[in-house]
């Protein structure tokens, strides 16, 4: 194996061109930027203190540079994995703020342990049983709860934590008459100077614009003290992440096990999505899968042993470093350099930071992964994708996130189920004055139908589980067609695999219309079913020569052996009546 494939960076390093440094520099320089708000409130999302969002900005983002095949993808905390990180452990009741702290970190190996392995073994694929409609469904319910959860610190008052939607609105119009006015408007200037320089221009670290706003209206106006009090962030560790093991406890690792799971899937997904969106811009490099888990794997095994809760590569961090000009992994390198002189030397700055505006930063960011428009596309394109969206969307707001998603991927593969055990099956005719078969549904009043042949095509796989709904459909259409069928085609141009139900079910087929004096023929199958039809003796029940190439090699098969067995029948018969 080349040293590349398993250290990415030396596929970029060596051969540094010096052109990409100002990109390099200035992406580094602004996400890193934006990472210092981003991550004390995500890591506030978590239930953490905002120091352990800025922890998790260290050596995710260094480790993902060495392992990581995307040039731009900005790993660090994310709204959704941090919510997700605040359910699994909000689970466990009475616990103080040291052990919530250690689930977390124990939470993020254990996230990058599966996904390590997941890409070790090269098992990627599984990301695919969270469906597009699934994975909408989910992020725009979760958005809701993530910026809804925020209202305790845009209004200033005392909320109990909740991951469901309805308790949280009735708790927050419960204390309504105890909100704190003056920090509900530090936190809606901050939602209005965040979007309106994001319309400016969304290179620009605007987070950080309203980070300065909320500092100073709190420094120079006496906020932190009297009546007119806001909560604030408070002290800040100014030193660096410390070398720790997380604490191994095995009932504790089988009880986060199932959510880590959940992470470990979502995270990997939400990152490789934005990274393959990013890299189809950029031919200079590709995107692997495996590789992206390997590499996000690291970064958050390694990551827990510096403090680090679980992170992935962000939507708008990763935006924004492309638009920056980021060339290669050192734009990460850069901005884990910038996290690491703020704590070091710039965390008194933020003592006076309202926790208000870390909430508005929060709900602008979330309140756009809101995907309205993916749902109206569904109703108008394809009404089941739009029910399996509905429902992981409510879902997720009243019964949970975990069981939310739970119920989404499970919808999935009960719709897949479906779809395969009872496939699309077309009768098939000739197109006049051509040598195409198509479906008679859809070219009704264009093919030429035959009445002592049946052409079907089985648009699936034939194996156990749709075995049943083949020879009941089959014998649906030969009792349509009547007593004239002397000929059923099956067409295996969309049938890719065939198990050994799939060939005793072939067989029956031909043993019970022969018994009727009907001739079963195949055409169009593919070399792997065409294998498996003869390691189980279908081939042996018709010979090879009822197997064609083409559906009209097999009809002008049929057509010249009926009228040399007419000629047969008329010369008998002459000689008959000659005698």
């Amino acid at each position: 194996m080349s040293l590349k494939k398993v250290f990415p960076i030396l596929d970029w390093l060596p051969s540094y061109n010096k052109k990409w440094l100002k990109g390099d520099l200035g992406a580094g320089l602004t996400v890193g930027v934006m990472l210092i708000p981003q991550g004390m409130a995500y890591a506030s999302i978590a239930g953490l203190p905002p120091v352990y969002g800025l922890y998790a900005s260290i050596s995710p983002l260094l480790i993902y540079a060495i392992f990581g095949t995307s040039r731009q993808l900005a790993v660090g905390p994310v709204a959704m994995v941090s919510l997700l990180t605040a359910t699994a452990i909000g689970s466990f009741q009475g616990i103080s703020t040291e052990q919530y702290i250690g689930y977390a970190i124990l939470l993020a190996f254990l996230v990058g342990a599966i996904q390590f392995l997941l890409g070790l073994f090269r098992l990627g694929f599984l990301v695919n049983f969270l469906s597009h409609p699934v994975v909408s469904g989910f992020t725009s319910a979760a958005a809701l709860i993530i910026g809804l959860s925020q209202l305790k610190s845009l209004l200033g008052i005392n909320i109990p934590r909740s991951h469901h939607i309805n308790e949280i609105l009735m708790n927050a119009l419960d204390k309504f008459d105890e909100i704190n006015w003056i920090s509900f408007g530090i936190g809606v200037t901050g939602i209005s100077l965040i979007i309106l320089v994001k319309k400016i221009n969304k290179s620009l670290p605007s987070q950080l614009f309203a980070v300065i706003f909320g500092i100073l209206a709190v420094t120079f106006l006496g906020l932190n003290t009297g009546e007119s009090t806001v909560k604030i962030v408070g002290d800040i560790p100014a030193s660096l992440p410390s070398f720790e093991i997380p604490m191994i406890d095995m009932d504790l690792m089988s009880s986060l096990f199932p959510m880590a799971i959940t992470i470990a899937l979502v995270s990997f997904m939400e990152s490789i999505a934005v990274a393959k969106a990013i890299q189809s811009k950029h031919r200079d490099y590709k995107v692997l899968p495996n590789q992206e888990l390997i590499g996000l794997g690291l970064a958050n095994i390694v990551g827990s042993f510096f403090q680090s809760y679980p992170t992935t590569g962000g939507f708008s961090r990763t935006a924004v470093n492309d638009q920056a000009g980021a060339k290669s992994g050192l734009a990460a390198i850069i901005s884990a350099v910038l996290i690491i002189i703020t704590l070091l030397f710039l965390t008194p700055l933020f003592y006076n930071l309202p926790k208000a505006i870390l909430a508005s930063v929060i709900m602008v960011a979330v309140f756009g992964l809101i995907d309205y428009r993916e749902a109206i596309h569904l109703w108008k394109s394809n009404r089941t994708d739009f029910f399996l969206l509905l429902i992981t969307f409510f879902a997720t707001l009243t019964i949970g996130i975990e069981k939310g998603i739970g119920l989404g991927v499970i919808l999935s593969l009960v719709t897949v189920i479906l779809k395969t055990t009872r496939p699309h099956v077309a009768v098939l005719a000739n197109i006049h004055g051509t040598h195409f078969y198509r479906n008679v549904v859809r070219f009704g009043k264009d093919v030429i139908l035959k009445e002592d042949i049946l052409i079907v095509r089985f648009d699936a796989q034939l194996y156990f589980a749709n075995t049943t709904f083949f020879k009941d459909k089959l014998e649906e259409l030969a009792i349509e067609k009547g007593e004239k069928l002397k000929l059923i085609i099956i067409d295996g141009e969309s049938m890719n695999n065939l198990d050994s139900s799939g060939v005793h079910a072939l067989i029956d087929v031909i043993d019970t219309y022969k018994a009727q004096g009907i001739e079963i023929a195949f055409s169009g199958m593919k070399g792997p079913v065409r294998d498996a039809m003869q390691k189980g003796g279908v081939i042996d029940k018709i010979n090879f020569d009822h197997c064609f190439m083409s559906i009209q090699e097999a009809v002008d098969c049929y057509e010249q052996s009926c009228s040399d067995m007419q000629k047969e029948k008329k010369f008998n018969k002459f000689i008959e009546q000659s005698n």
